[in-house]
């Protein structure tokens, strides 16, 4: 079974044929994904995508989407995150998407910082993973990682240094490697995929967004989707010169070990 460590199955490309999106990824071997949300109130829409299916979500506020966000937001978010673990809810895996973006014009980076570390706060005193996004920004994620000790999780999206990576996996974090991958221009992305440790990556898909180079048509675009993560599997595979057997072993070990609340969910798409 393929595992989608990061994919907004909750996202609105998807209300109109979501449990076909689900059928075709099925169909392609990707048999459980992690939703990561955008903020507090996304949690009723993706957790019931996630019990219907049997799929695991994150629940925190993204740094993209911070302008309609005000602090007592992140007291909601432990209230949030405290009642699903008390009642239960085995389908919340992490705190995420949080960090803080750099690349993006115009955001306040203070206040990202503020509610990046206010949140680690919430993963940390309820003993749960994050999902991190970073562009531009590895520096001083760390820099707050470091200061907020947090059971690991996945940084998404990687595209940083080898020394940053080295400092992010010794943290107990395992790096998200999608779709860019699969671009031939993307050296660093490839070279870091081809020569990571076997316990130091997962794959995900960032489905809609993050694009394939198959879906990057030169008339149009086309969302991304759960099911590209078997091809984007057969690019790692390639590059790291390893069967699809055994990456896919390899992603299932290191997407539980990221996220360990992740043994229930699969445990129980097994039976």
């Amino acid at each position: 079974m393929w595992i989608d460590t990061h994919c907004h199955l909750d996202a609105a490309e998807f209300d109109g044929d979501r449990d076909a999106v689900v059928q075709r990824a099925r169909d392609a071997g990707v048999g459980m994904l992690v939703m990561p949300t955008g903020g507090v109130d996304d949690q009723p829409k993706a957790r019931a995508i996630a019990q219907r299916h049997g799929f695991g979500y994150a629940l925190g506020m993204h740094p993209l989407w911070l302008s309609a966000v005000v602090e007592a937001d992140v007291e909601r978010l432990r209230a949030a995150v405290q009642q699903a673990l008390a009642t239960g809810d085995h389908h919340l895996v992490a705190v995420g998407e949080i960090g803080i973006d750099l690349y993006e014009p115009g955001l306040d980076v203070a206040r990202q910082e503020w509610f990046f570390r206010e949140q680690l706060r919430v993963a940390r005193d309820a003993q749960l993973p994050v999902i991190v996004h970073v562009r531009r920004s590895a520096d001083l994620l760390l820099k707050h990682l470091r200061r907020i000790e947090v059971p690991g999780g996945i940084v998404h999206a990687w595209n940083g240094s080898a020394q940053q990576a080295a400092q992010f996996v010794a943290r107990g974090f395992r790096l998200g490697f999608g779709g860019a991958l699969t671009y031939s221009g993307s050296q660093r992305i490839r070279r870091h995929a081809a020569t990571l440790a076997r316990d130091a990556w997962v794959l995900e898909t960032d489905a809609p967004y993050i694009l394939p180079e198959w879906r990057r048509l030169p008339d149009r675009t086309e969302p991304s989707e759960p099911c590209d993560l078997a091809r984007i599997a057969a690019a790692m595979a390639e590059l790291r010169g390893v069967s699809l057997a055994e990456l896919q072993q390899t992603n299932r070990a290191n997407a539980m070990a990221a996220l360990p609340r992740l043994a229930a969910l699969l445990d129980a798409a097994t039976r």
